[in-house]
């Protein structure tokens, strides 16, 4: 009899999601929109960069520079000014992100050997990336020198050769695609479960429930399942979108990374029932949803690394459930990781879930009462 009252609970949540096409859009649409538009938008390269050139050398070497920036892909136009308030200017109304001062010795320097200086200022009021140009620019540099000293004596000297594990050529996509797996399946889990409880309230039918012969746990059963149902659903569409659209590669084992993905979408759903447990309308549900969204996306090092935050804020880290999942997905795309590994930031997953959908549990018997 238990099997047959949770069936029909469950079928009953997911009729209730789906039924309505307003609803079917929500689910299906923003998320693909999202996954497309976030892959080709939410990137930390620095292209079609804007320069600004203060050339008062007019020489050979200073127009050799000039022409590698000028060909270098980065960078989409050179502009060529003729006082240093020019420049100033430039940078102030932001027609530029950085400009360039070549002193009026610098070819001079080079021809008879010594040190030549190239001055380069960048907009500070975007340090991200004007820090990335930069190294563009001393990477531009350091060819000119390099080929400038490649017919003269000089002493032994050490080649760098840098190698890039896991991602050879710096795709940015390789590392954007697998964050948005795990984040657009917050998103929809959180929502549709933070939803469930309170549209209930809000329709007038959770008093019709409680009178049901469903028991306590039964209701919380079959409020979990259906949107755990709907995040596998994503997670399978996110993961074909992310092989075969985006040509992320896909080392590790597709069995680990689902079975994580159990775990993470039912501590997901368990932040969400607690929630709408505590929301009495939709509208309030959804302001909740986004109040635990925006922080646990901040804080778990899908933009920035964990290290990188201060030393008090970094404990409030293990809390979130992104934080873990993020680890496993991008090691399962990327580099096939180990199962000691994924079982590792698996097992907070499993306390957190435990932790929420208790706490979600005893809410929504005291509300009962």
């Amino acid at each position: 009899m238990w099997w047959t009252r949770l069936k029909a609970l469950i079928v009953k949540e997911l009729l209730a999601v789906l039924r309505d096409p307003r609803s079917r859009l929500i689910l299906v649409g923003p998320p693909i929109v999202q996954l497309l538009v976030f892959s080709y938008a939410a990137t930390l390269e620095v292209k079609n960069v804007d320069v600004l050139v203060l050339d008062r050398d007019a020489g050979k070497w200073s127009q050799e520079l000039i022409h590698r920036i000028d060909g270098a892909p980065t960078f989409r136009s050179i502009t060529g000014v003729d006082s240093l308030a020019e420049l100033r200017n430039g940078i102030d109304r932001q027609r530029a992100i950085a400009a360039i001062h070549i002193g009026p010795t610098f070819s001079r320097d080079i021809a008879a050997g010594r040190s030549a200086d190239v001055q380069i200022i960048l907009d500070g009021r975007r340090s991200n990336a004007s820090q990335i140009v930069a190294g563009y620019l001393n990477q531009i540099v350091n060819g000119l020198a390099a080929d400038v000293t490649a017919g003269r004596p000089a002493g032994p000297t050490v080649g760098v050769v840098p190698r890039n594990w896991f991602n050879p050529n710096l795709n940015f996509q390789w590392f954007m695609v697998p964050n948005l797996v795990a984040a657009v399946a917050l998103l929809i889990g959180l929502v549709v479960t933070a939803l469930s409880i309170a549209r209930e309230r809000e329709l007038g039918t959770f008093d019709q429930l409680m009178v049901s012969p469903l028991r306590t746990h039964e209701i919380l059963i079959g409020k979990v399942v259906p949107p755990m149902m709907i995040g596998a659903f994503h997670l399978t569409i996110y993961i074909l979108a992310a092989v075969f659209v985006f040509g992320v590669p896909l080392r590790g084992s597709l069995i680990m990374l689902y079975g994580s993905g159990v775990f993470y979408l039912l501590s997901v759903v368990g932040v969400g029932l607690f929630i709408s447990a505590l929301s009495m309308t939709q509208q309030q549900a959804i302001l909740g949803a986004f109040l635990f969204m925006v922080p646990a996306m901040l804080l778990s090092g899908f933009a920035t690394p964990i290290e990188n935050m201060p030393g008090w804020l970094q404990p409030v880290t293990f809390a979130n459930p992104l934080r873990y999942f993020l680890v496993i997905v991008k090691g399962v795309f990327l580099k096939d990781p180990p199962f000691s590994e994924v079982l590792r930031n698996t097992v907070p997953l499993a306390i957190i879930a435990l932790v929420t959908l208790g706490a979600a549990a005893w809410l929504f018997r005291r509300r009962m009462e």
